[in-house]
């Protein structure tokens, strides 16, 4: 069986063996992680399930909004429900390198079934106040600190080594694609009978995802080395990161976005309900837009063999401009058609970072390492989220999702040029035929090309 990239240890053949093809990254198709039984009954499942998951977001945005009239508060949801990551996402990444995948990811979904059931109860009763969503929403994310390291993680064993890169892509373009789905149902629910039900639907589509759970065979399955109980493995895993310059720097990049850029629920909300005087069916159109973009990225992830760190960067930079050219955006027409692109570009950052972290790290650290990776990415929130709140409900719409924008930039550009310089590269700048070229090259390769006095 397979226990990471390049180490066959089976020690006869068996039923793997016939999947060799498959593992070959050579011959992925776009599509191709879909031929695995196991991978197959995974991703069905999170169809149903992340299209309530996005009925639930546009509901929870929009009854915050609508007790309170207040864009921090919506960001304040935001921070209590990724806070829990911050606080303890490294410590759900060592729980998840010590335990099995598929048992414990049945657990973590049944706790948010429960969760969004009871926001549900709550909601359609008319008791529902904004502390209820607070609570709801910190417990939430207590599930999600053991539930998206063991999801992230658990790919990997639903597919080998040959076919991450393709599942991968196609996970973001399952969540994306419900993006398209659920915000518009949500729309619907809102206006026709009311919030509550949006949650309600949400939590009884958890049933989808452990169906697929419980069909799976193990037997087909290609498990990694469990890390043995023992102390210090949190050091270890950070000491493992920092200790490698391709695994920090993407993290340090999408901790700067996930904090300061991508609090959409705040910037799109804002632009609804303030800059175009829409309401939560605008909203919704916002979502979706960005949706189409994101399937569009992720679809086009799956296409390609690797995850290189300078499509990382240019994505990154690349999405931060779009954010300021929105914010800036007079008409409503306008903004939205930047969302597709917008979306686009968010994906490739997310894909692209999610992959090669993977990659590039030892299967019995990747729990730790994606752990890390999404502490930092989604655990930005509960610091970014009242902050940008904040700038938007004082300064406008416009100012908060520039300001975001322009960290993207910034950070993307001062970590393309240290990532750079650890690979021995120096930035070239000339003419090609008549048109500006600016480009990175070996630094033996620029000497080379220097004018001599």
């Amino acid at each position: 069986m397979s226990t990471g990239s390049g180490a066959a240890s089976a020690p006869a053949p068996d039923h793997r063996d016939t999947q060799a093809a498959l593992d070959t990254p050579a011959r992925n198709s776009m599509f191709s992680s879909l031929r695995i039984r196991n991978y197959r009954l995974f991703f069905l499942g999170q169809v149903v399930s992340n299209i309530g998951t996005w009925m639930q977001r546009i509901a929870q945005d929009w009854l915050v909004l609508s007790l309170t009239g207040s864009s921090a508060a919506v960001g304040i949801t935001t921070a209590l429900q990724f806070l829990p990551m911050l606080l303890f996402g490294l410590y759900g990444g060592v729980l998840v390198d010590r335990l099995r995948k598929r048992p414990t990811l049945i657990v973590t979904q049944i706790a948010m079934a429960l969760t969004s059931l009871a926001l549900a109860v709550l909601t359609l009763t008319g008791r529902v106040e904004v502390w209820h969503i607070y609570v709801a929403a910190f417990a939430l994310g207590l599930a999600t600190v053991v539930d998206n390291p063991a999801r992230q993680s658990f790919v990997s064993e639903l597919v080998g080594p040959g076919q991450l890169q393709n599942a991968v892509s196609l996970n973001s373009a399952n969540f994306q694609s419900a993006r398209l789905v659920g915000p518009a149902v949500a729309g619907l629910l809102i206006t026709g009978v009311g919030t509550g039900w949006a949650f309600l639907l949400n939590g009884l589509s958890f049933v989808a995802p452990l169906t697929g759970l419980m069909l799976m065979r193990a037997r087909e399955l290609h498990p990694v080395e469990r890390a043995p109980r023992g102390k210090g493995q949190l050091r270890e895993g950070v000491r493992y990161v920092t200790g490698r310059p391709e695994l920090l720097w993407p993290i340090v990049l999408v901790g700067f976005i996930g904090t300061f850029a991508f609090n959409f629920p705040v910037y799109l909300s804002a632009f609804a309900d303030d800059v175009f005087d829409g309401g939560a069916g605008v909203y919704s159109m916002f979502n979706t837009l960005m949706a189409v973009g994101s399937v569009s990225g992720a679809l086009l992830a799956a296409r390609r063999g690797t995850a290189r760190l300078r499509l990382l960067i240019v994505a990154a930079i690349a999405f931060g401009a779009l954010e300021i050219l929105a914010a800036a955006s007079p008409q409503l027409w306008m903004f939205a058609l930047i969302m597709v692109p917008l979306g686009l570009f968010s994906m490739t950052v997310n894909v692209t970072t999610n992959t090669s972290l993977q990659m590039a790290t030892d299967p019995v650290m990747r729990g730790r390492v994606m752990a890390l990776y999404m502490m930092v990415f989604l655990g930005g929130a509960p610091v970014g989220a009242p902050i940008v709140g904040w700038i938007t409900d004082t300064y406008g719409a416009r100012v908060g999702f520039a300001a975001g924008g322009a960290v993207a930039v910034a950070a993307a550009s001062v970590i393309g040029l240290i990532l750079a310089r650890l690979g021995g590269l120096r930035l070239s700048v000339g003419w090609d035929r008549g048109h500006p070229r600016v480009r990175f090259v070996p630094r033996e390769r620029q000497e080379a090309l220097a004018p001599v006095a």
